[in-house]
């Protein structure tokens, strides 16, 4: 296993850059961030060593400009950026006490379905933990993230077959995605407010369902790895999609609850198979969870036959007024790279928010799309860290009460007009089966970003920010055709484009987008 000098090192080498790449992405956050501190590849190679030569802590000779530049980079105080990582030890050692009582659960719950006696589940996990090397963990995290969404979406291809696939037709030409979808479940336009968003809640509950040794083995395996890369694991509620009636102004359908762990332990960890063996140049042949779980177009379509978790995501546009530097008016809109400690499409490209679909304290008032993605707003770029439940408990009643929303939403909702939110699209996605909500947020009033703009900061799920103009059909173009996309992120930045494209007026000029479904 690689040692790391600091954890300012740890951290470069898990973003995959070379330290050439890292100063780059240093300066562009710098300048976009009006940060004056610089850094040079010298200077890095000096900082992830972590001590002088003479053997003495870097820490006060550190200029303050750079300083404060890492640390807003990272959100970690310098002193602990040029400390020494600690190791992953065993589990119970390991985890805070929050994350051991929902790793606890999880154990729990794989040793009822595993039929193992109690116990049986924290020595496996135990055991695997103690042989992982964490270099290779990170050298196999590094290499799933280079498997390009193309590929993953052939192999789903050649394994469900084409129909009901959405694919982008554009100038450049052709984009396959993992999403299967319908006509009518498409360019839907619907406001996500209490008129026109409708899910509701039913009293189903999960599968119970024995797993075979291969499951309860890839489960072990998931939760320890889970460990080692200090990956956040929260066993709280998710919405499970049962039906679905959805059409233009109609968001339908009725939703059930089960654990986040019924999810995490079993369909997702089809993803993380599905990617290991497009590595290994099996494509999807060599497959059996996904054999036993998702064997067929057929049980993907069967929402109330299986646990269909899902989630929110949303192309977010903000208005922004005319700059001497950048020129016209337009929307800036915002791409996040996810960091290595999400659960899934750690490293990709995605839009932002987004979040799973799941409630906080009521269950059913909280079953509304829209509910969740004004959650994730929130949580993900208005800094409200207390409406994220995997890193504290849930006290407050009601995380959403107006009285507590962050100073940006208390000015959206002053003036209904300031904000727009509407599903654009929605597809069952063939990588987990699960279900995808893709959504447009507009901030049409560009005071708002003369007031917030330099507040809008992503939380610890994204690993970076990245802002694109409405009006650079160029640079949008080429984002397009990035193969590091999830396919669930690109469907949802595919639906918002086409949708800000109609209503967007001369703040936008993008590239047109088309689709159409396999047969």
């Amino acid at each position: 296993m690689r040692a790391f000098r600091t954890v300012l090192e740890q951290k470069i080498r898990e973003r995959r850059q070379t330290l050439q790449e890292f100063v780059d992405f240093a300066e562009a956050f710098a300048r976009e961030h009006n940060e004056p501190g610089t850094i040079g590849v010298r200077h890095l190679q000096r900082l992830i060593a972590g001590r002088k030569p003479s053997g003495e802590p870097l820490g006060p000779t550190v200029q303050p400009t750079t300083a404060r530049l890492l640390e807003r980079i990272f959100d970690v105080r310098i002193d602990d950026l040029l400390s020494e990582p600690r190791p992953p030890e065993i589990v119970e050692r390991q985890q805070p006490e929050r994350d051991a009582v929902e790793l606890a659960a999880a154990l729990d719950w794989l040793d009822e379905r595993a039929a193992w006696q109690p116990g049986t589940s924290r020595s496996k996990v135990r055991a695997r933990l103690a042989e992982l090397d964490r270099g290779k963990l990170l050298d196999t995290r590094a290499r799933r993230a280079k498997i390009g969404r193309t590929a993953i979406a052939r192999a789903l291809v050649d394994y469900y077959g084409e129909r009901g696939v959405y694919r982008a037709v554009y100038a450049v030409g052709e984009i396959l995605t993992s999403v299967v979808t319908r006509t009518d479940w498409l360019d839907l336009a619907c406001p996500l407010d209490g008129a026109h968003d409708l899910l509701a809640l039913t009293n189903e509950s999960g599968d119970n369902a024995t797993l075979s040794g291969v499951e309860a083995s890839a489960a072990a395996s998931r939760l320890a790895e889970s460990v080692a890369l200090g990956v956040r694991f929260a066993n709280l509620p998710l919405y499970r999609l049962e039906s679905v009636d959805i059409g233009p102004q109609r968001v339908g359908g009725r939703v059930g609850v089960v654990p986040f762990v019924e999810y995490a332990l079993t369909a997702d960890l089809l993803e993380q198979e599905l990617v290991d063996a497009v590595a290994a140049g099996t494509g999807s042949r060599q497959t059996p969870l996904r054999d036993k779980h998702l064997p067929s177009l057929e049980s993907i379509l069967d929402l109330s036959g299986r646990v269909c978790a899902g989630g929110v995501l949303a192309l977010c546009a903000i208005a922004r007024p005319h700059d001497q530097v950048r020129g016209s008016a337009d929307y800036a809109l915002l791409v996040q790279e996810r960091s290595g400690q999400v659960l899934n499409a750690a490293g990709r490209l995605a839009v932002i928010p987004k979040g799973f679909h799941q409630p906080l304290t009521d269950v059913r008032a909280e079953a509304a799309v829209g509910a969740t993605l004004r959650r994730e707003l929130e949580e993900e770029l208005f800094g409200r860290p207390d409406v994220d439940a995997t890193v504290g408990d849930a006290r407050s009643a009601a995380p959403m009460h107006p009285g507590r929303w962050s100073e940006p939403m208390k000015w959206l909702a002053e003036e209904p007009a300031r904000l727009r939110m509407e599903c654009t699209g929605f597809g069952l996605n063939l990588v987990s089966g699960n279900y995808e909500f893709a959504s447009l947020v507009v901030i049409e009033d560009e005071e708002f970003w003369r007031r917030f703009g330099g507040q809008v900061v992503a939380n610890w799920e994204a690993a970076g920010l990245r802002l694109y103009s409405s009006l650079d059909g160029d640079l949008v173009s080429e984002l397009i055709t990035q193969e590091t996309w999830s396919n669930e992120g690109l469907f949802a930045l595919l639906q918002g484009l086409r949708r800000l494209s109609e209503i967007g007026g001369d703040r936008v000029s993008l590239p047109p987008v088309e689709w159409r479904l396999g047969d």
